[in-house]
């Protein structure tokens, strides 16, 4: 009978050790976590009981507000006047479903909460208000982009390769977030179970094809071979490869060919402008699985990016190690094929960061946050996210890109008086008879760049190239983004699909 005592006593010890342990994990270590979730019933009142407050786009449009419903409960619901075209970015506040988005990143700011006293009456009272926050979006742009997709899958990021400021972002598909914000669960729960349901190509209106999605680069991914060379072996800038249709691979019986079987060759000057895919093979086996990954990654690669947008995904280049025994992976992992995968937003960056100058600033959509009163109580600090390249190292490459658009892959996409850098892509996915992404990156002006933008436009029909694909979406965004630039409204463009 003692033994069976004895156990008992133990198994209810041990019980009352691991309630004390739980109690404590959720009052020490879990509470934050818990008082911020947007399950926790007292947010959820929160937000609908009293006003958010608003979320302006650089150019003074609102893109949230809180409007009242004339009810005892759930006072208050969250509108978003432009609807999709800014979804993906500012995301919605529903009672059913928490916050998404920049209203999940700036919560914090965006919910009532205690405000510092300015009297001593308000020290012995404190008042609870919400703070507004300032995008660096500009909506003008943003619709540039939405008629340049035209309703196709696929993203467009412009940046300012300066700042990092996010000047346009916008993904296919998207999502209206109004039905979301419905204080009806029914109502809330159709339209969350529509918008997280993928469509053909795999990708839910809910994700952000330009953070959350990544494919393989193709040749834009030749930007970052060439910066290899330059930065790492810069004695193969000088080396003539030879004109070939399609090159042999060492360790395997297997051959890669240019595009449509064209032959080129030359130095990487004479090769980055055709987007020579033999030629890049070598010199991707030339330059080694080392230094091409430590390339990769000094641009990023591997790494989230570190923007105030949840969700956001690293883009992929295979370990060093991996090419020891994988040695033909290289040559296609040089020419972004493959191995190698990239999203839209890591793609800007890196056409940014040729352009400014080899460095890579922090992306960001927050400009500043104001109190109730006005005034500025946080404003966004650029800074530094990456530096894969020197001045001088950028500078080989800014004219080599420029080749592109003036005589390469990118001929006749742009206006020569655009003074556009930029670089095609098409990768190879094997998806049917849908098997190209379509790419192209380009910064302007290529001497002083404002603005880096990277499109995509995944699974393409293989008779497509980045250039017939992406060449129009992309020249719509660079002359509207100059156009904004400087003042004017975007430029009627016949190439741009309306």
């Amino acid at each position: 009978m003692s033994r069976r005592l004895r156990f008992l006593a133990t198994v209810i010890l041990l019980l009352f050790a691991v309630v004390a342990a739980q109690s404590a994990n959720l009052q020490f270590f879990r509470s934050k976590a818990l008082d911020a979730s947007p399950l926790n019933p007292r947010n959820s009142e929160a937000s609908t009981n009293a006003p958010r407050g608003k979320i302006f786009a650089a150019d003074g449009i609102v893109l949230a507000d809180s409007v009242t419903t004339g009810k005892r409960q759930n006072v208050f619901r969250r509108v978003y006047p432009l609807g999709a075209l800014t979804s993906g970015i500012v995301g919605f506040s529903s009672p059913t479903y928490g916050t998404w988005a920049l209203e999940a990143e700036y919560n914090n700011y965006l919910s009532s909460h205690t405000q510092p006293a300015q009297s001593f009456e308000q020290l012995l009272a404190p008042t609870s208000a919400a703070d507004s926050v300032t995008l660096t979006l500009n909506t003008a742009l943003q619709r540039v982009a939405v008629a340049a997709l035209a309703g196709r899958d696929g993203a467009v990021v412009v940046l300012d390769p300066s700042n990092g400021n996010i000047l346009a972002m916008y993904s296919n598909p998207t999502y209206n977030p109004a039905p979301l914000t419905s204080s009806s669960y029914n109502v809330a729960k159709a339209a969350w179970t529509k918008d997280n349901k993928k469509n053909a190509e795999g990708f839910p209106p809910l994700g952000v094809v330009a953070t959350q999605q990544t494919f393989p680069p193709g040749s834009t991914f030749k930007v970052v071979t060439t910066s290899a060379v330059v930065a790492l072996q810069p004695q193969l800038l000088l080396k003539s490869y030879p004109v070939l249709t399609q090159t042999a691979l060492p360790d395997t019986t297997k051959k890669l060919a240019n595009f449509g079987f064209g032959s080129c060759g030359g130095t990487i000057a004479y090769m980055l402008p055709p987007s020579c895919d033999t030629g890049f093979a070598l010199v991707g086996l030339d330059v080694g699985g080392p230094d091409m990954s430590k390339m990769a990654d000094s641009f990023g690669y591997n790494e989230v990016p570190p923007i105030d947008l949840p969700g956001a995904v690293a883009s992929n280049f295979p370990p060093a190690g991996y090419f020891t025994n994988h040695l033909p992976q290289l040559a296609y992992s040089a020419i972004g094929q493959e191995n190698v995968r990239t999203s839209a937003l890591m793609n800007a960056l890196v056409a940014g960061a040729i352009g400014n100058g080899g460095v890579m600033m922090t992306p960001h959509l927050m400009n500043y946050v104001t109190g109730p009163d006005g005034t500025i109580i946080k404003r966004y600090k650029p800074t530094v996210w990456k530096t894969p390249l020197t001045a001088a190292q950028a500078g080989q490459i800014v004219p080599l890109m420029v080749d592109v658009a003036l005589y390469g892959t990118a001929y006749g996409v742009f206006p020569t008086a655009d003074d556009v850098a930029a670089k095609t892509g098409t990768a190879q996915v094997g998806n049917g008879a849908k098997n190209t992404d379509d790419w192209m990156i380009a910064f302007a002006p290529a001497n002083h760049p404002t603005i880096a933008v990277a499109v995509v436009l995944p699974f393409q029909t293989v008779e497509k190239t980045g250039a017939i694909v992406a060449g129009p979406v992309i020249r719509c965004v660079v002359e509207g983004a100059l156009a904004i630039q400087f003042g004017k409204p975007p430029p009627p463009d016949p190439t741009c699909p309306k």
